[in-house]
């Protein structure tokens, strides 16, 4: 029983070390960034990742949605664990996740919302702090954060390796908003692995946005922009999305060129 005993100590410690690991870390942005933003609130989470060998983790940013803005970052961390769930469960790392949070208003005052400025200073505060491989930076958010992958990779494209808009409005205003800047965004997003996810039945934000968005890329020249519509989804289709292995064998077989 004594060497029962003796045995088991290690492999809870283990067990124990492993939890570690899958637990965030409530990291801040230098404030040579922050000072700098409009609305982003200078937390952020991040499970990190240790490399193998000389292979550099991976960074996929994940951008919450409207019910997730605020000063709390740690509230975000149940919505983050499922995309950290589906790259152990499919064997997708070491990569690390990186979870911003936008504000609810803006330093000059009014709402708050995902600017690809704010995203852009992020990204340089991560490059300064974090051991990442920049070929491999890929992007994806929910319903408000859905429209932040596509701002954010509509005017800084140069960063991805892919990106996958979930449930996704076009517009700062809201779902039923449409950007003025849409067709720079397609032809900024030609070359740019896309892989957009929609749901029939979403009454808060219509497939059609996604749609009409990729139906731009296409527009713009890009052949490597695609849609999935699940006709049986609504607005919470990221539940099946980034719990399916379609979802991380496409995203981790990308890489920047």
């Amino acid at each position: 029983m004594k060497n029962l005993f003796i045995a088991i100590i290690p492999l809870f410690l283990l067990g124990s070390l492993f939890a570690q690991r899958e637990q965030p870390e409530v990291r801040t942005l230098d404030s040579k960034f922050s000072k700098s933003t409009k609305c982003l609130n200078p937390e952020y989470l991040l499970f990190s990742a240790k490399g193998t060998g000389d292979k550099k983790p991976a960074l996929l940013i994940y951008l919450h949605g409207a019910g997730g803005v605020g000063s709390d970052v740690k509230r975000l961390q149940g919505q983050a664990r499922a995309l950290l769930e589906g790259i152990n469960k499919f064997k997708k790392g070491p990569c690390h996740i990186v979870v911003p949070q936008c504000s609810r208003t803006r330093k000059v005052g009014g709402r708050g919302t995902w600017e690809a400025s704010d995203l852009d200073l992020l990204l340089k505060g991560l490059s300064a702090s974090l051991d990442f491989d920049s070929k491999r930076i890929y992007l994806t958010g929910n319903s408000m954060g859905g429209y932040g992958s596509w701002t954010w990779g509509g005017n800084s494209p140069q960063h991805f390796a892919a990106i996958a808009p979930v449930v996704g409005g076009i517009g700062p205003g809201g779902p039923k908003d449409v950007t003025i800047e849409l067709d720079q965004w397609a032809a900024n997003l030609a070359k740019v692995p896309v892989y957009a996810f929609a749901g029939a039945k979403d009454k808060v934000v219509p497939a059609e946005r996604s749609v009409r968005m990729v139906d731009a890329i296409k527009k713009a020249g890009g052949k490597i922009a695609k849609i999935k519509v699940y006709e049986d989804q609504g607005h919470n289709a990221r539940q099946v999305v980034y719990s399916s292995k379609e979802f991380y064998d496409w995203m981790f077989s990308q890489k920047r060129k």
